[in-house]
């Protein structure tokens, strides 16, 4: 029989565990049918309700379902990287605990498997249920990255996933300590088939992704897979200097011809103030750039496993 590892992230979904358990327990007739057993990792991410507690329940009355609990709040990508370096079986899959990755698609995902593709992404077609203002930002989010970088990032891709052994190792392989999901996906290649699905609402709860978080990961996948933004710096310091020099040069003919060297003071300081602006707007950039390079230089642990069942 094939061993299919799902990995389920959590944090502060203790709500939602058994309500996911029990979906995903519907596709025990199609895993039967197709020889096919599963093991089910749940990796808490340092939540502060009774998510592992709801976990252990689960683990007490089947032993297909695994705990592993960090030491505190590293992040969904470090809880994937966790779920992948546990995994052990001929197939991998990563679904959220909230149902909003539903678990019901696996059977189709595995029809395409079986037909040979690598993996199975999905994304979702629409954004009902979010805010307005969220999915302009996330689409122009999309937008600019395929623009500014190689790696193929489809719009409305999500972590949910299926893929084949060989695509998990290839993941497993980088072991960068900034990690990027969704660009990392699209870096390995292999052949994937893209699922598409209307957004589904949290089964309970509300999701632990603010604006800020969302615009905060936004710059660390820009940063991870694009180094445009370092291009664009040395663009404005390159046009700024010209434009120092052509304004140099009409200073000085106005000088020789008009022979009025005090005026125009507070255009002047519009002007320094506005290239100082831009100055320290490219400083940030390299700043980000060179932080992710201290981060990666430490070496750090990409989590800590405060329990393991």
């Amino acid at each position: 029989m094939k061993l299919l590892s799902a990995i389920v992230p959590c944090y502060n979904e203790e709500e939602n565990v058994p309500y996911f358990y029990e979906e995903f327990l519907k596709n025990d007739a199609f895993f039967k049918s197709n020889d096919i057993t599963f093991e089910l990792f749940f990796v808490d991410d340092g939540s502060k309700d009774g998510t592992v507690a709801e976990v252990k329940k689960l683990i007490a009355k089947d032993a297909r379902v695994h705990l592993i609990s960090f030491s505190r709040n590293f992040g969904k990508e470090a809880a994937i990287y966790a779920g992948l370096e546990k995994s052990g079986g001929d197939y991998v899959a990563v679904l959220d605990a909230d149902l909003q990755d539903p678990p019901s698609l696996l059977p189709e995902m595995f029809a395409a498997l079986f037909e040979g593709y690598d993996s199975v992404a999905t994304r979702r077609v629409t954004r009902k249920g979010e805010p307005v203002i969220r999915s302009f930002f996330a689409r122009m989010f999309y937008k600019l990255m395929n623009k500014i970088s190689k790696t193929d990032i489809v719009d409305g891709a999500r972590d949910f996933r299926l893929m084949t052994r060989q695509v998990a190792d290839a993941l497993l392989s980088m072991k960068e300590y900034n990690r990027f999901s969704k660009g990392i996906f699209g870096w390995v290649g292999y052949e994937t088939k893209w699922l598409e699905y209307d957004n589904i609402e949290r089964k309970k709860g509300e999701t632990k992704w603010s604006f800020w978080k969302l615009f905060v990961y936004s710059l660390e996948g820009i940063t991870s897979f694009s180094t445009a933004p370092l291009a664009f710096a040395a663009f404005m310091g390159v046009l700024f200097c010209l434009l120092s020099f052509a304004l140099i040069i009409f200073t000085i003919i106005r000088k020789v011809v008009f022979g009025d060297p005090t005026s125009g003071w507070p255009s002047l300081v519009c002007i320094i103030s506005l290239i100082s602006g831009v100055q320290l707007f490219c400083l940030g950039i390299v700043g980000q750039y060179l932080a992710k390079t201290y981060m990666e230089v430490k070496k750090r642990p990409i989590y800590l496993v405060k329990e393991e069942i």
